[in-house]
C-alpha cells in the first residue's frame, strides 16, 4: 500500500482544515518545500498536494510552490484544486506533477475528465470521489448529490479511469479514524478499481487495517502533523 502524505495550500503554507472548512484551518509550516523534503528524507516517495487557495478560486494558485517542491524533491507529486480546464491541468503537469487529481469537476463535468483521461492516459489522472453516508459530496463539501459513491466509481471506471482517491470528508481532519466499513465494501464490489483512502487515518492501527483490505494507498495529513502517526511507524510501507 502507498503511503502519501498530504500538504494542503493557502497563501502558499502549508496547513489543514477540519472538513474542508475554511474557518477551521492549522497552520502548521510556512515552508511547503522543507516539509516536503523531511518527508522524502523518511523514504516517503509519493505526495498528495492540495491548492485548496486554488479550489476557492476556481484556477491554479500554488504552482510555484508545485514548482519549488518538484525542483528540491523527486517525490511523484498528484496535485490538486481549481483544475478546470484542460489548459489548467497542462500547467500543474508542466509545473512538475505527475498526476493531477480531478475534484469536484469530475462530478459536475464527467465528459470534461473523461476527455482529459483520454488526452493524458489514466495513469496522469486520478479521480476524487469526495463522500458522505455513500453519497457523493460536492461544492466544497457543502451539498449531497444524489450519486451513491459506488455508482460514480463504477461510471469512471468505464470510462477508463483506474485510480480513485476516496475522501470521506464526515471524518476529514477530526482525527476519528477512517471509513473501514465503506472501503471494504468498495473493495469487495469493485476489486480492479485502485482505491486510495483519505480522510480520517488517525493511526498506525487505521494504516494495518487500510492495507489489510487491499487499498491502494492512503493519505495521511493530519496525523502526521499532530504526531499521532509519525513517519518512523510508517517504516514498514515505505
Amino acid at each position: 500500500m502507498e503511503i502519501i502524505p498530504a500538504i494542503d495550500l493557502i497563501n502558499g503554507q502549508c496547513v489543514r482544515l477540519t472538513e474542508g472548512d475554511f474557518t477551521q484551518q492549522t497552520t502548521y509550516d510556512s515552508d511547503p518545500v522543507a516539509v516536503a523534503q523531511r518527508f522524502e528524507q523518511q523514504g516517503v516517495k509519493r505526495l498528495h498536494l492540495v491548492d485548496l487557495d486554488g479550489a476557492r478560486a476556481k484556477r491554479p494558485v500554488n504552482l510555484p510552490v508545485l514548482e519549488r517542491i518538484a525542483a528540491n524533491t523527486s517525490l511523484v507529486i498528484d496535485y490538486g484544486g481549481g483544475l478546470q480546464s484542460e489548459e489548467a491541468v497542462r500547467q500543474a503537469f508542466d509545473a512538475g506533477a505527475v498526476q493531477v487529481t480531478a475534484g469536484s469537476i469530475a462530478v459536475r463535468e464527467p465528459a470534461l475528465v473523461g476527455g482529459w483521461l483520454q488526452s493524458f492516459g489514466a495513469e496522469k489522472i486520478i479521480v476524487g470521489a469526495d463522500f458522505r453516508d455513500n453519497y457523493i459530496s460536492i461544492n466544497a463539501w457543502a451539498e449531497q448529490s444524489e450519486r451513491t459513491l459506488q455508482e460514480f466509481l463504477q461510471q469512471y471506471l468505464a470510462a477508463g479511469a483506474t485510480t480513485f482517491i476516496c475522501t470521506d470528508v464526515s471524518k476529514d481532519g477530526k482525527l476519528q479514524g477512517p471509513a473501514l466499513a465503506t472501503y471494504r465494501t468498495l473493495r469487495q464490489a469493485l476489486p480492479e478499481a485502485q482505491l486510495i483512502a483519505s480522510g480520517g487515518v488517525t493511526t498506525i492501527a487505521d494504516v494495518a487495517a487500510l492495507a489489510e483490505i487491499g487499498m491502494y494507498g492512503a493519505i495521511i495529513g493530519k496525523a502526521i502533523y499532530e504526531g499521532t502517526i509519525t513517519l518512523p511507524e510508517l517504516q514498514p510501507w515505505l
